[in-house]
């Protein structure tokens, strides 16, 4: 798992892919080479940006290897039953990482949730006009860096205001993990993105929950 973890780190695709392949190969389980390897390598490159290190190319090279892994653990186009519920997911306005987004789209999509991304940079705006659109059970909003959280606090009001306020909202992310569900205004504080699917499966398994 260290190999693996040291390739996404390094942003060697190659050495990631033929690693994760590896893993499979000897019976390793899905949950645990994203937990202990891709999580990994993703919290050692977090602690790694502070704004003297922060070097873009390594993050993008880091993050094409971390997909190029996801791909490798659920191949697109696999069959999906798709009958679970639709989860609306986005990077707030103004954060442009979206590689925990990603890596939760991917965990959610082989689950059997269908999954409307928002992208990065995503206005709350656009986030409550998809999931009125789209029914959703829940919403996912990711964010690395702190200057987010006030719209995500925000985002629950503005929600009610649209008559949504019975959807769950899930945060996860480098910035917004440091804080409590209460304190970002949310249901739930995901860790790691399984911890995020896991919290979706109990949402699903009740979608008439009383308020």
């Amino acid at each position: 798992m260290n190999l693996l973890v040291k390739a996404l780190f390094d942003g060697d695709q190659v050495q990631a892919i033929t690693t994760a392949r590896n893993l499979l190969d000897v019976g390793v389980g899905h949950a645990q080479i994203i937990m202990e390897g891709v999580e990994a390598a993703m919290a050692k490159l977090d602690a790694k940006c502070t704004v003297e290190q922060f070097n873009l190319l390594e993050i993008m090279l880091s993050g094409r290897a971390v997909m190029g892994v996801m791909k490798e653990l659920y191949p697109p186009g696999a069959p999906s039953p798709n009958t679970k519920g639709t989860v609306v997911l986005g990077s707030l306005e103004g954060d442009i990482h979206d590689l925990g987004k990603n890596i939760l789209k991917m965990v959610l999509t082989a689950k059997g949730y269908r999954v409307a991304d928002c992208g990065k940079d995503c206005a709350i705006e656009k986030l409550i006009h998809t999931v009125e659109k789209e029914g959703a059970l829940a919403i996912g909003v990711s964010g690395l860096i702190t200057s987010v959280i006030p719209q995500v606090q925000n985002l629950r009001e503005e929600m009610a205001m649209r008559g949504l306020g019975h959807i769950k909202i899930a945060a996860g992310g480098a910035a917004l993990k440091q804080a409590s569900a209460s304190s970002l205004n949310v249901d739930f504080v995901a860790e790691t993105a399984f911890d995020g699917a896991s919290y979706i499966k109990q949402i699903a398994g009740d979608g008439h929950e009383q308020h």
